[in-house]
């Protein structure tokens, strides 16, 4: 199976030049927004009116979320960072024009880390407001959590799309490194900056795929061309398991979740194998950690020469570090990379694609720390297409998730094994109205306390 939401890219199509029902999902998500954002804290900026959406456009006036990482020339743009408070670009960041040029529309602002880094802002996660929602796409993954839109830009140079995804029981999708142009999206490390998606399902994801990484639109001018572009398999897929040195992090509730989701799998036919990762996982995140700390220092160090008191004590101990980073570790780093990413095929060993855990487990509590993102880093790395998928809950309704990995470049096979996972394991939101509904009374209650 291909659509987690059936209905959902189908009737876009469908309903291409229908004014009423483009003007109806733009009054869904305000209606949504109002009702659960004073709780959520998931926008750090929503415009007071819309444009009519253009209903004959590819997207047909979908509101879409945009990381306050990512410029837009109509509204604030701050990069989480009160060096830049209302700061407008004087243009819009290349992914912004597409989203125009395609007839979506703009809903807001979401809220990031400082320049997507680990300082949180003031976004909960939409299933219990005492857990942090992931980061650095903090905002992203809340709205698309909460429903309030079906799709979502973020970022990810370590685990940003697709820990926060897991956490807030999205989909997250995090494209191929250097597919999408991340012209005016402020950088933390250049080579391993990638802009991804927030979605309600592997379908709507594989939606953004078509338009903003293949550039086809013409697979949405029909439902028929949609069909066919995003095919099912032609039969289960071989799934490659990885196990990691960072296993031990992993929660209870995450293990038992990621066995479960693993026999699910093989009962639906799927040829689960375990497999020696042909390359050393700790050296991989290591040389990670490399580029990061030296190319956060370049891209975040001139304005600590400025304004070092605004940045936070994280910011400054990255950019620090990275100042006294040895260049050969560096340049040793990504000699690393590039080897690894050429050969990220092979590493697949046979398998249409690899599947691990997204992040240690759920959520964490507070609200000052996003949580570990070591099972992200080696595929921010490689540059390879990554798919998180909701997988289950824990006994205290917090959703876990489960992760799809592809080979570099090949990121619609990867969708296609994601959204083959995400109907094999059965455990979306949509097939349980009873938690959206738990979700959203404790988000109203929240809001009615506060006024």
């Amino acid at each position: 199976m291909t659509e987690a939401n059936p209905s959902f890219v189908t009737a876009l199509i469908a309903q291409r030049g229908n004014v009423a029902a483009s003007r109806e999902r733009l009054d869904t998500a305000i209606a949504r927004a109002d009702a659960l954002e004073p709780a959520l804290h998931a926008f750090t900026y929503r415009p007071r009116s819309y444009v009519e959406p253009d209903a004959c456009a590819p997207l047909a006036g979908l509101p879409v979320g945009v990381k306050d990482l990512i410029d837009t020339s109509d509204m604030p743009t701050s990069y989480g960072s009160p060096i830049y408070r209302g700061h407008r670009p004087a243009a819009d960041a290349a992914i912004v024009t597409k989203l125009r040029e395609y007839g979506a529309l703009l809903f807001g602002k979401t809220v990031t880390t400082e320049f997507a880094w680990r300082q949180p802002g003031p976004t909960v996660n939409p299933w219990r407001e005492t857990h942090t929602p992931g980061g650095s796409s903090s905002g992203s993954a809340a709205a698309v959590g909460a429903g309030i839109v079906p799709l979502a830009l973020g970022t990810q140079t370590v685990g940003s799309v697709i820990r926060p995804a897991a956490y807030c029981g999205a989909v997250g999708y995090k494209p191929s490194y250097g597919s999408i142009s991340r012209e005016g999206v402020h950088p933390l490390a250049a080579s391993l900056d990638h802009i991804g998606f927030f979605a309600q399902s592997v379908e709507t994801a594989a939606l953004a795929h078509a338009l903003f990484v293949a550039g086809r639109p013409e697979a949405i001018d029909t439902v028929a061309a949609w069909q066919t572009w995003f095919a099912p398999l032609a039969a289960p897929p071989r799934l490659g398991v990885v196990r990691t040195p960072f296993d031990a992090r992993m929660q209870d509730a995450q293990k038992a979740n990621f066995e479960a989701s693993l026999a699910r799998l093989r009962a639906a036919g799927a040829d689960i194998v375990e497999i020696g990762f042909g390359a050393d996982l700790a050296q991989i995140v290591d040389a990670l950690h490399v580029i990061l700390r030296v190319e956060a220092w370049h891209a975040v160090g001139p304005a600590a020469q400025t304004h070092r008191a605004q940045l936070s004590e994280p910011m400054r101990a990255l950019i620090d570090e990275g100042a006294a980073m040895p260049e050969a570790r560096y340049r040793d780093a990504l000699a690393l990379q590039a080897k690894l990413r050429a050969e990220s095929a092979a590493l697949l060993a046979g398998c249409d694609a690899l599947v691990s855990v997204p992040a240690t487990g759920a959520a964490p509590e507070g609200l000052d720390d996003t949580g570990d993102p070591v099972f992200c880093a080696p595929w921010s790395l490689l540059g390879v297409p990554a798919v998180t998928v909701p997988s289950g809950w824990t006994e205290q309704g917090l959703p876990l998730g489960f992760q799809i990995i592809g080979a570099y470049g090949e990121d619609l096979a990867a969708l296609r094994a994601a959204a083959w996972v995400e109907s094999a394991i059965g455990a979306r939101r949509d097939l349980d109205p009873g938690r959206d509904a738990e979700r959203d009374a404790g988000l109203r209650a929240r809001c009615e306390a506060a006024a």
